[in-house]
C-alpha cells in the first residue's frame, strides 16, 4: 500500500508563496522559449553595449570603449558576438586615413533588449512584492 501525503488545511489555504511566483516566472521562460532570458544579452559587457546603443543612434568603437571603461579586445569580442546574433550592425569607414567603426542597434536587437528587460522586470516584481 502506498502512503498518500497528508496536506494540512492551513497549507492548502495559504496564498501563493514567493517561491511559487518565481517558479511561474521561470515557467515563463519555458513557455516563451529560451530567448525569454537572453543569455547573449545577460552578459555584463554585452548588456552595456546594447543599452548604450539603445539610447544613441550609433556609437563609434572608441565611444563604446570609453563609455564601458574596457579594452579594445573586450569591445571587439563582445561586439562581434552581438553582430553575429544580428543584434547590432557594424559600419566601417575611413576618416582620412583613420579607420572608423560605428555600431548601431538593429530592430532585432531592440526587440531582444525589450524581451530581456520585461523578463527581468517580472523577476523584480515577484521578489519585491510582500
Amino acid at each position: 500500500m502506498v502512503k498518500q501525503p497528508v496536506i494540512s488545511q492551513e497549507r492548502q489555504r495559504r496564498p501563493r508563496s514567493k517561491a511559487r511566483e518565481l517558479r511561474e516566472v521561470r515557467g515563463m521562460a519555458e513557455k516563451t522559449g529560451p530567448a525569454a532570458l537572453d543569455r547573449l544579452i545577460h552578459e555584463r559587457m554585452r548588456l552595456g553595449i546594447v543599452s548604450a546603443l539603445a539610447v544613441s543612434d550609433s556609437l563609434s568603437f572608441s565611444d563604446l570603449k570609453k563609455l564601458l571603461n574596457t579594452t579594445d579586445g573586450n569591445v571587439s569580442v563582445h561586439a562581434r558576438k552581438l553582430e553575429e546574433a544580428r543584434y547590432i550592425a557594424c559600419t566601417k569607414s575611413f576618416d582620412g586615413r583613420i579607420p572608423k567603426t560605428e555600431y548601431r542597434l538593429t530592430a532585432a536587437g531592440r526587440r531582444a533588449l525589450e524581451g530581456y528587460l520585461n523578463h527581468m522586470q517580472a523577476l523584480i516584481e515577484v521578489v519585491r512584492t510582500p
